[in-house]
């Protein structure tokens, strides 16, 4: 990273779910000195994330600095009346950070970060994260061919390599070529910029829940990566940020589908129908190399489909298996399609409310004039979603604890012109130590699928000749990330932007910039992509 015309030099580092809870214990333990030194040497403090905090969200709130409202991306799936897709850089509707700062002759070095898939023109150089295939589209052209010659490979995702999945060998080398590959552009592009993010400090939480040998495994690879990082470019400056925390979820888990049907306020199919194809009935492996919207039913999934249409459905024969102790060994050997066709699943079309995804931390009102058969007609809207509130904010648990500490209209947390994509009532599980789900299971409550998940609260941290190394960071969000990132550069803070920046430096001057233009979104249309965020427990 140079500084040929003078302009300050940043280095971001991308934890994904880094959060004091997890790293406390490691700085104590000795186990990531490198990112001890940075915490000790500099200001750092809480980092508030957004609701919902998930990663594909969140991420572009940061490198955007403006609430989903604006750029867009409210969850890991996009909706066109009751179809979805993976979310893709296409649906990200305002400018990434680097994008403005290439527009003042910055040049940056982009690698791993989620929703960046496919790149667009900039001065300096993209290899995408999370939602990318596994083989991305970069920029500029050929930059993925020339990584994998220079660093021995690359992989957005771990599976990838020849390490049994979801170990730790595969983590860590996954690891080790992407600080290898963010070193080789750093010293191929030179930028003043440089921006890695890692996200196995998240999926290990996912993949390998309450393994601690795992998360310090994970936790010692990011080290080494940024102490060779540090060592080789000496940035002058180093920002550490996550999109949000992690921690166990004790409480219960709620199916709001279910308790919709009991109110009359939803319908549901069983037969492979109702439902899009991210309904899981228990873990189970997956079924590799199709391709998405190629896939031709199998006998044993038609069997499956005429079963249910009977009432014979996946959710009855789960809790039949699970009396003597056969759901998760022979869930685990059925194919998802198998499940997904025998499984009883909401009828969108013929419903008036409903969670499209557990991601969205939200509920859909099937609106006539904006869904294709809406239930709800215009007039009755305002009431029908104070009622829909009234009910979820009277859930209590199983324990008698109110289950959400907030359950409000979408405008309490979203505006602007893509507010229209939000979920029209926003739930927050109380501390999010509850969890809800889409899927209907005949019971209202359950265990929580998974035992360990997001939290409202992530870190930040900052060192540098540029920086008030003694600033106190009280009250940050990820909306002040991009306006900082700005202000370190001298650059005029989009005036759009929903953050500040932090008092880590002295603000730049906001200005009102042209309006973005994104393009027209297309499809991500990858079933591995998709196999990963449901393996993942995201869909």
């Amino acid at each position: 990273m140079t500084d040929s015309d003078g302009d300050r030099r940043l280095l971001v580092v991308g934890l994904d779910a880094g959060c004091l809870p997890v790293l406390q214990p490691l700085f104590e333990a000795g186990e990531i000195p490198t990112l001890c030194r940075l915490f000790d040497r500099g200001a750092s403090g809480p980092l508030e994330s957004q609701i919902p905090p998930w990663t594909a969200s969140a991420w572009p709130s940061i490198y955007t600095g403006k609430n989903p409202g604006k750029h867009g991306v409210y969850d890991f799936l996009t909706f066109d009346g009751y179809d979805w897709d993976v979310v893709n850089a296409t649906h990200v509707r305002e400018r990434p950070v680097w994008e403005l700062l290439s527009d003042h002759g910055i040049t940056s070095v982009v690698v791993n970060v989620p929703v960046t898939h496919p790149p667009r023109e900039f001065d300096g150089a993209l290899i995408p994260g999370m939602t990318a295939p596994e083989e991305p589209e970069c920029h500029p052209e050929g930059l993925l061919e020339e990584v994998n010659a220079a660093c021995g490979g690359y992989r957005v995702y771990p599976q990838s390599g020849p390490e049994p999945e979801h170990s730790i060998e595969g983590y860590e080398r996954t690891i080790e070529l992407r600080g290898e590959a963010f070193r080789y552009l750093l010293e191929r592009f030179s930028p003043q910029f440089g921006f890695v993010q890692f996200q196995q400090t998240d999926s290990v939480f996912h993949e390998r829940p309450g393994d601690e040998e795992a998360v310090e495994a994970v936790y010692r690879a990011v080290d080494r990566e940024l102490e060779a990082t540090l060592e080789a470019f000496e940035p002058e400056n180093v920002l550490v940020v996550s999109d949000h925390g992690i921690g166990p979820v004790e409480g219960h888990e709620l199916r709001v589908n279910e308790l919709f049907r009991e109110a009359g306020y939803l319908e549901a199919k069983s037969g492979g129908e109702g439902m899009p194809t991210w309904s899981r009935a228990w873990e189970n492996d997956l079924v590799e190399g199709e391709d998405a919207g190629e896939h031709e039913p199998s006998a044993l999934e038609r069997a499956m489909e005429a079963a249910a249409k009977v009432g014979i459905t996946t959710q009855r024969v789960a809790a039949a298996l699970d009396l003597v102790g056969l759901k998760e060994p022979i869930g685990r050997r059925v194919p998802n399609d198998v499940i997904r066709a025998a499984a009883e699943q909401v009828d969108f079309p013929e419903s008036k409310a409903y969670v499209r995804s557990k991601s969205e931390l939200g509920v859909r009102i099937n609106l006539e004039g904006r869904e294709p058969d809406g239930q709800v007609s215009p007039e009755e809207y305002d009431a029908f979603r104070a009622e829909l509130i009234e009910t979820l904010s009277a859930v209590r648990t199983p324990d008698g604890e109110p289950f959400f500490e907030d359950v409000a209209p979408r405008e309490r947390y979203f505006e602007g012109p893509e507010l229209e994509a939000a979920p029209d009532v926003v739930t927050v599980p109380a501390a999010f130590d509850n969890a809800i789900v889409a899927e209907l299971a005949g019971e209202r409550f359950g265990e929580p699928v998974e035992p360990w998940n997001h939290k409202r609260t992530g870190v930040v941290a900052a060192t540098g000749s540029d920086v008030n190394e003694d600033a106190t960071l009280t009250g940050a969000t990820i909306f002040d990330v991009a306006p900082t990132i700005c202000s370190l550069f001298g650059v005029p803070i989009d005036a759009a932007m929903d953050g500040d920046p932090l008092p880590l430096v002295e603000p730049s001057e906001r200005r009102a910039y042209p309006s973005y233009e994104p393009g027209r979104t297309v499809a991500t249309d990858d079933a591995v992509v998709e196999d990963r965020l449901s393996d993942l427990g995201y869909l």
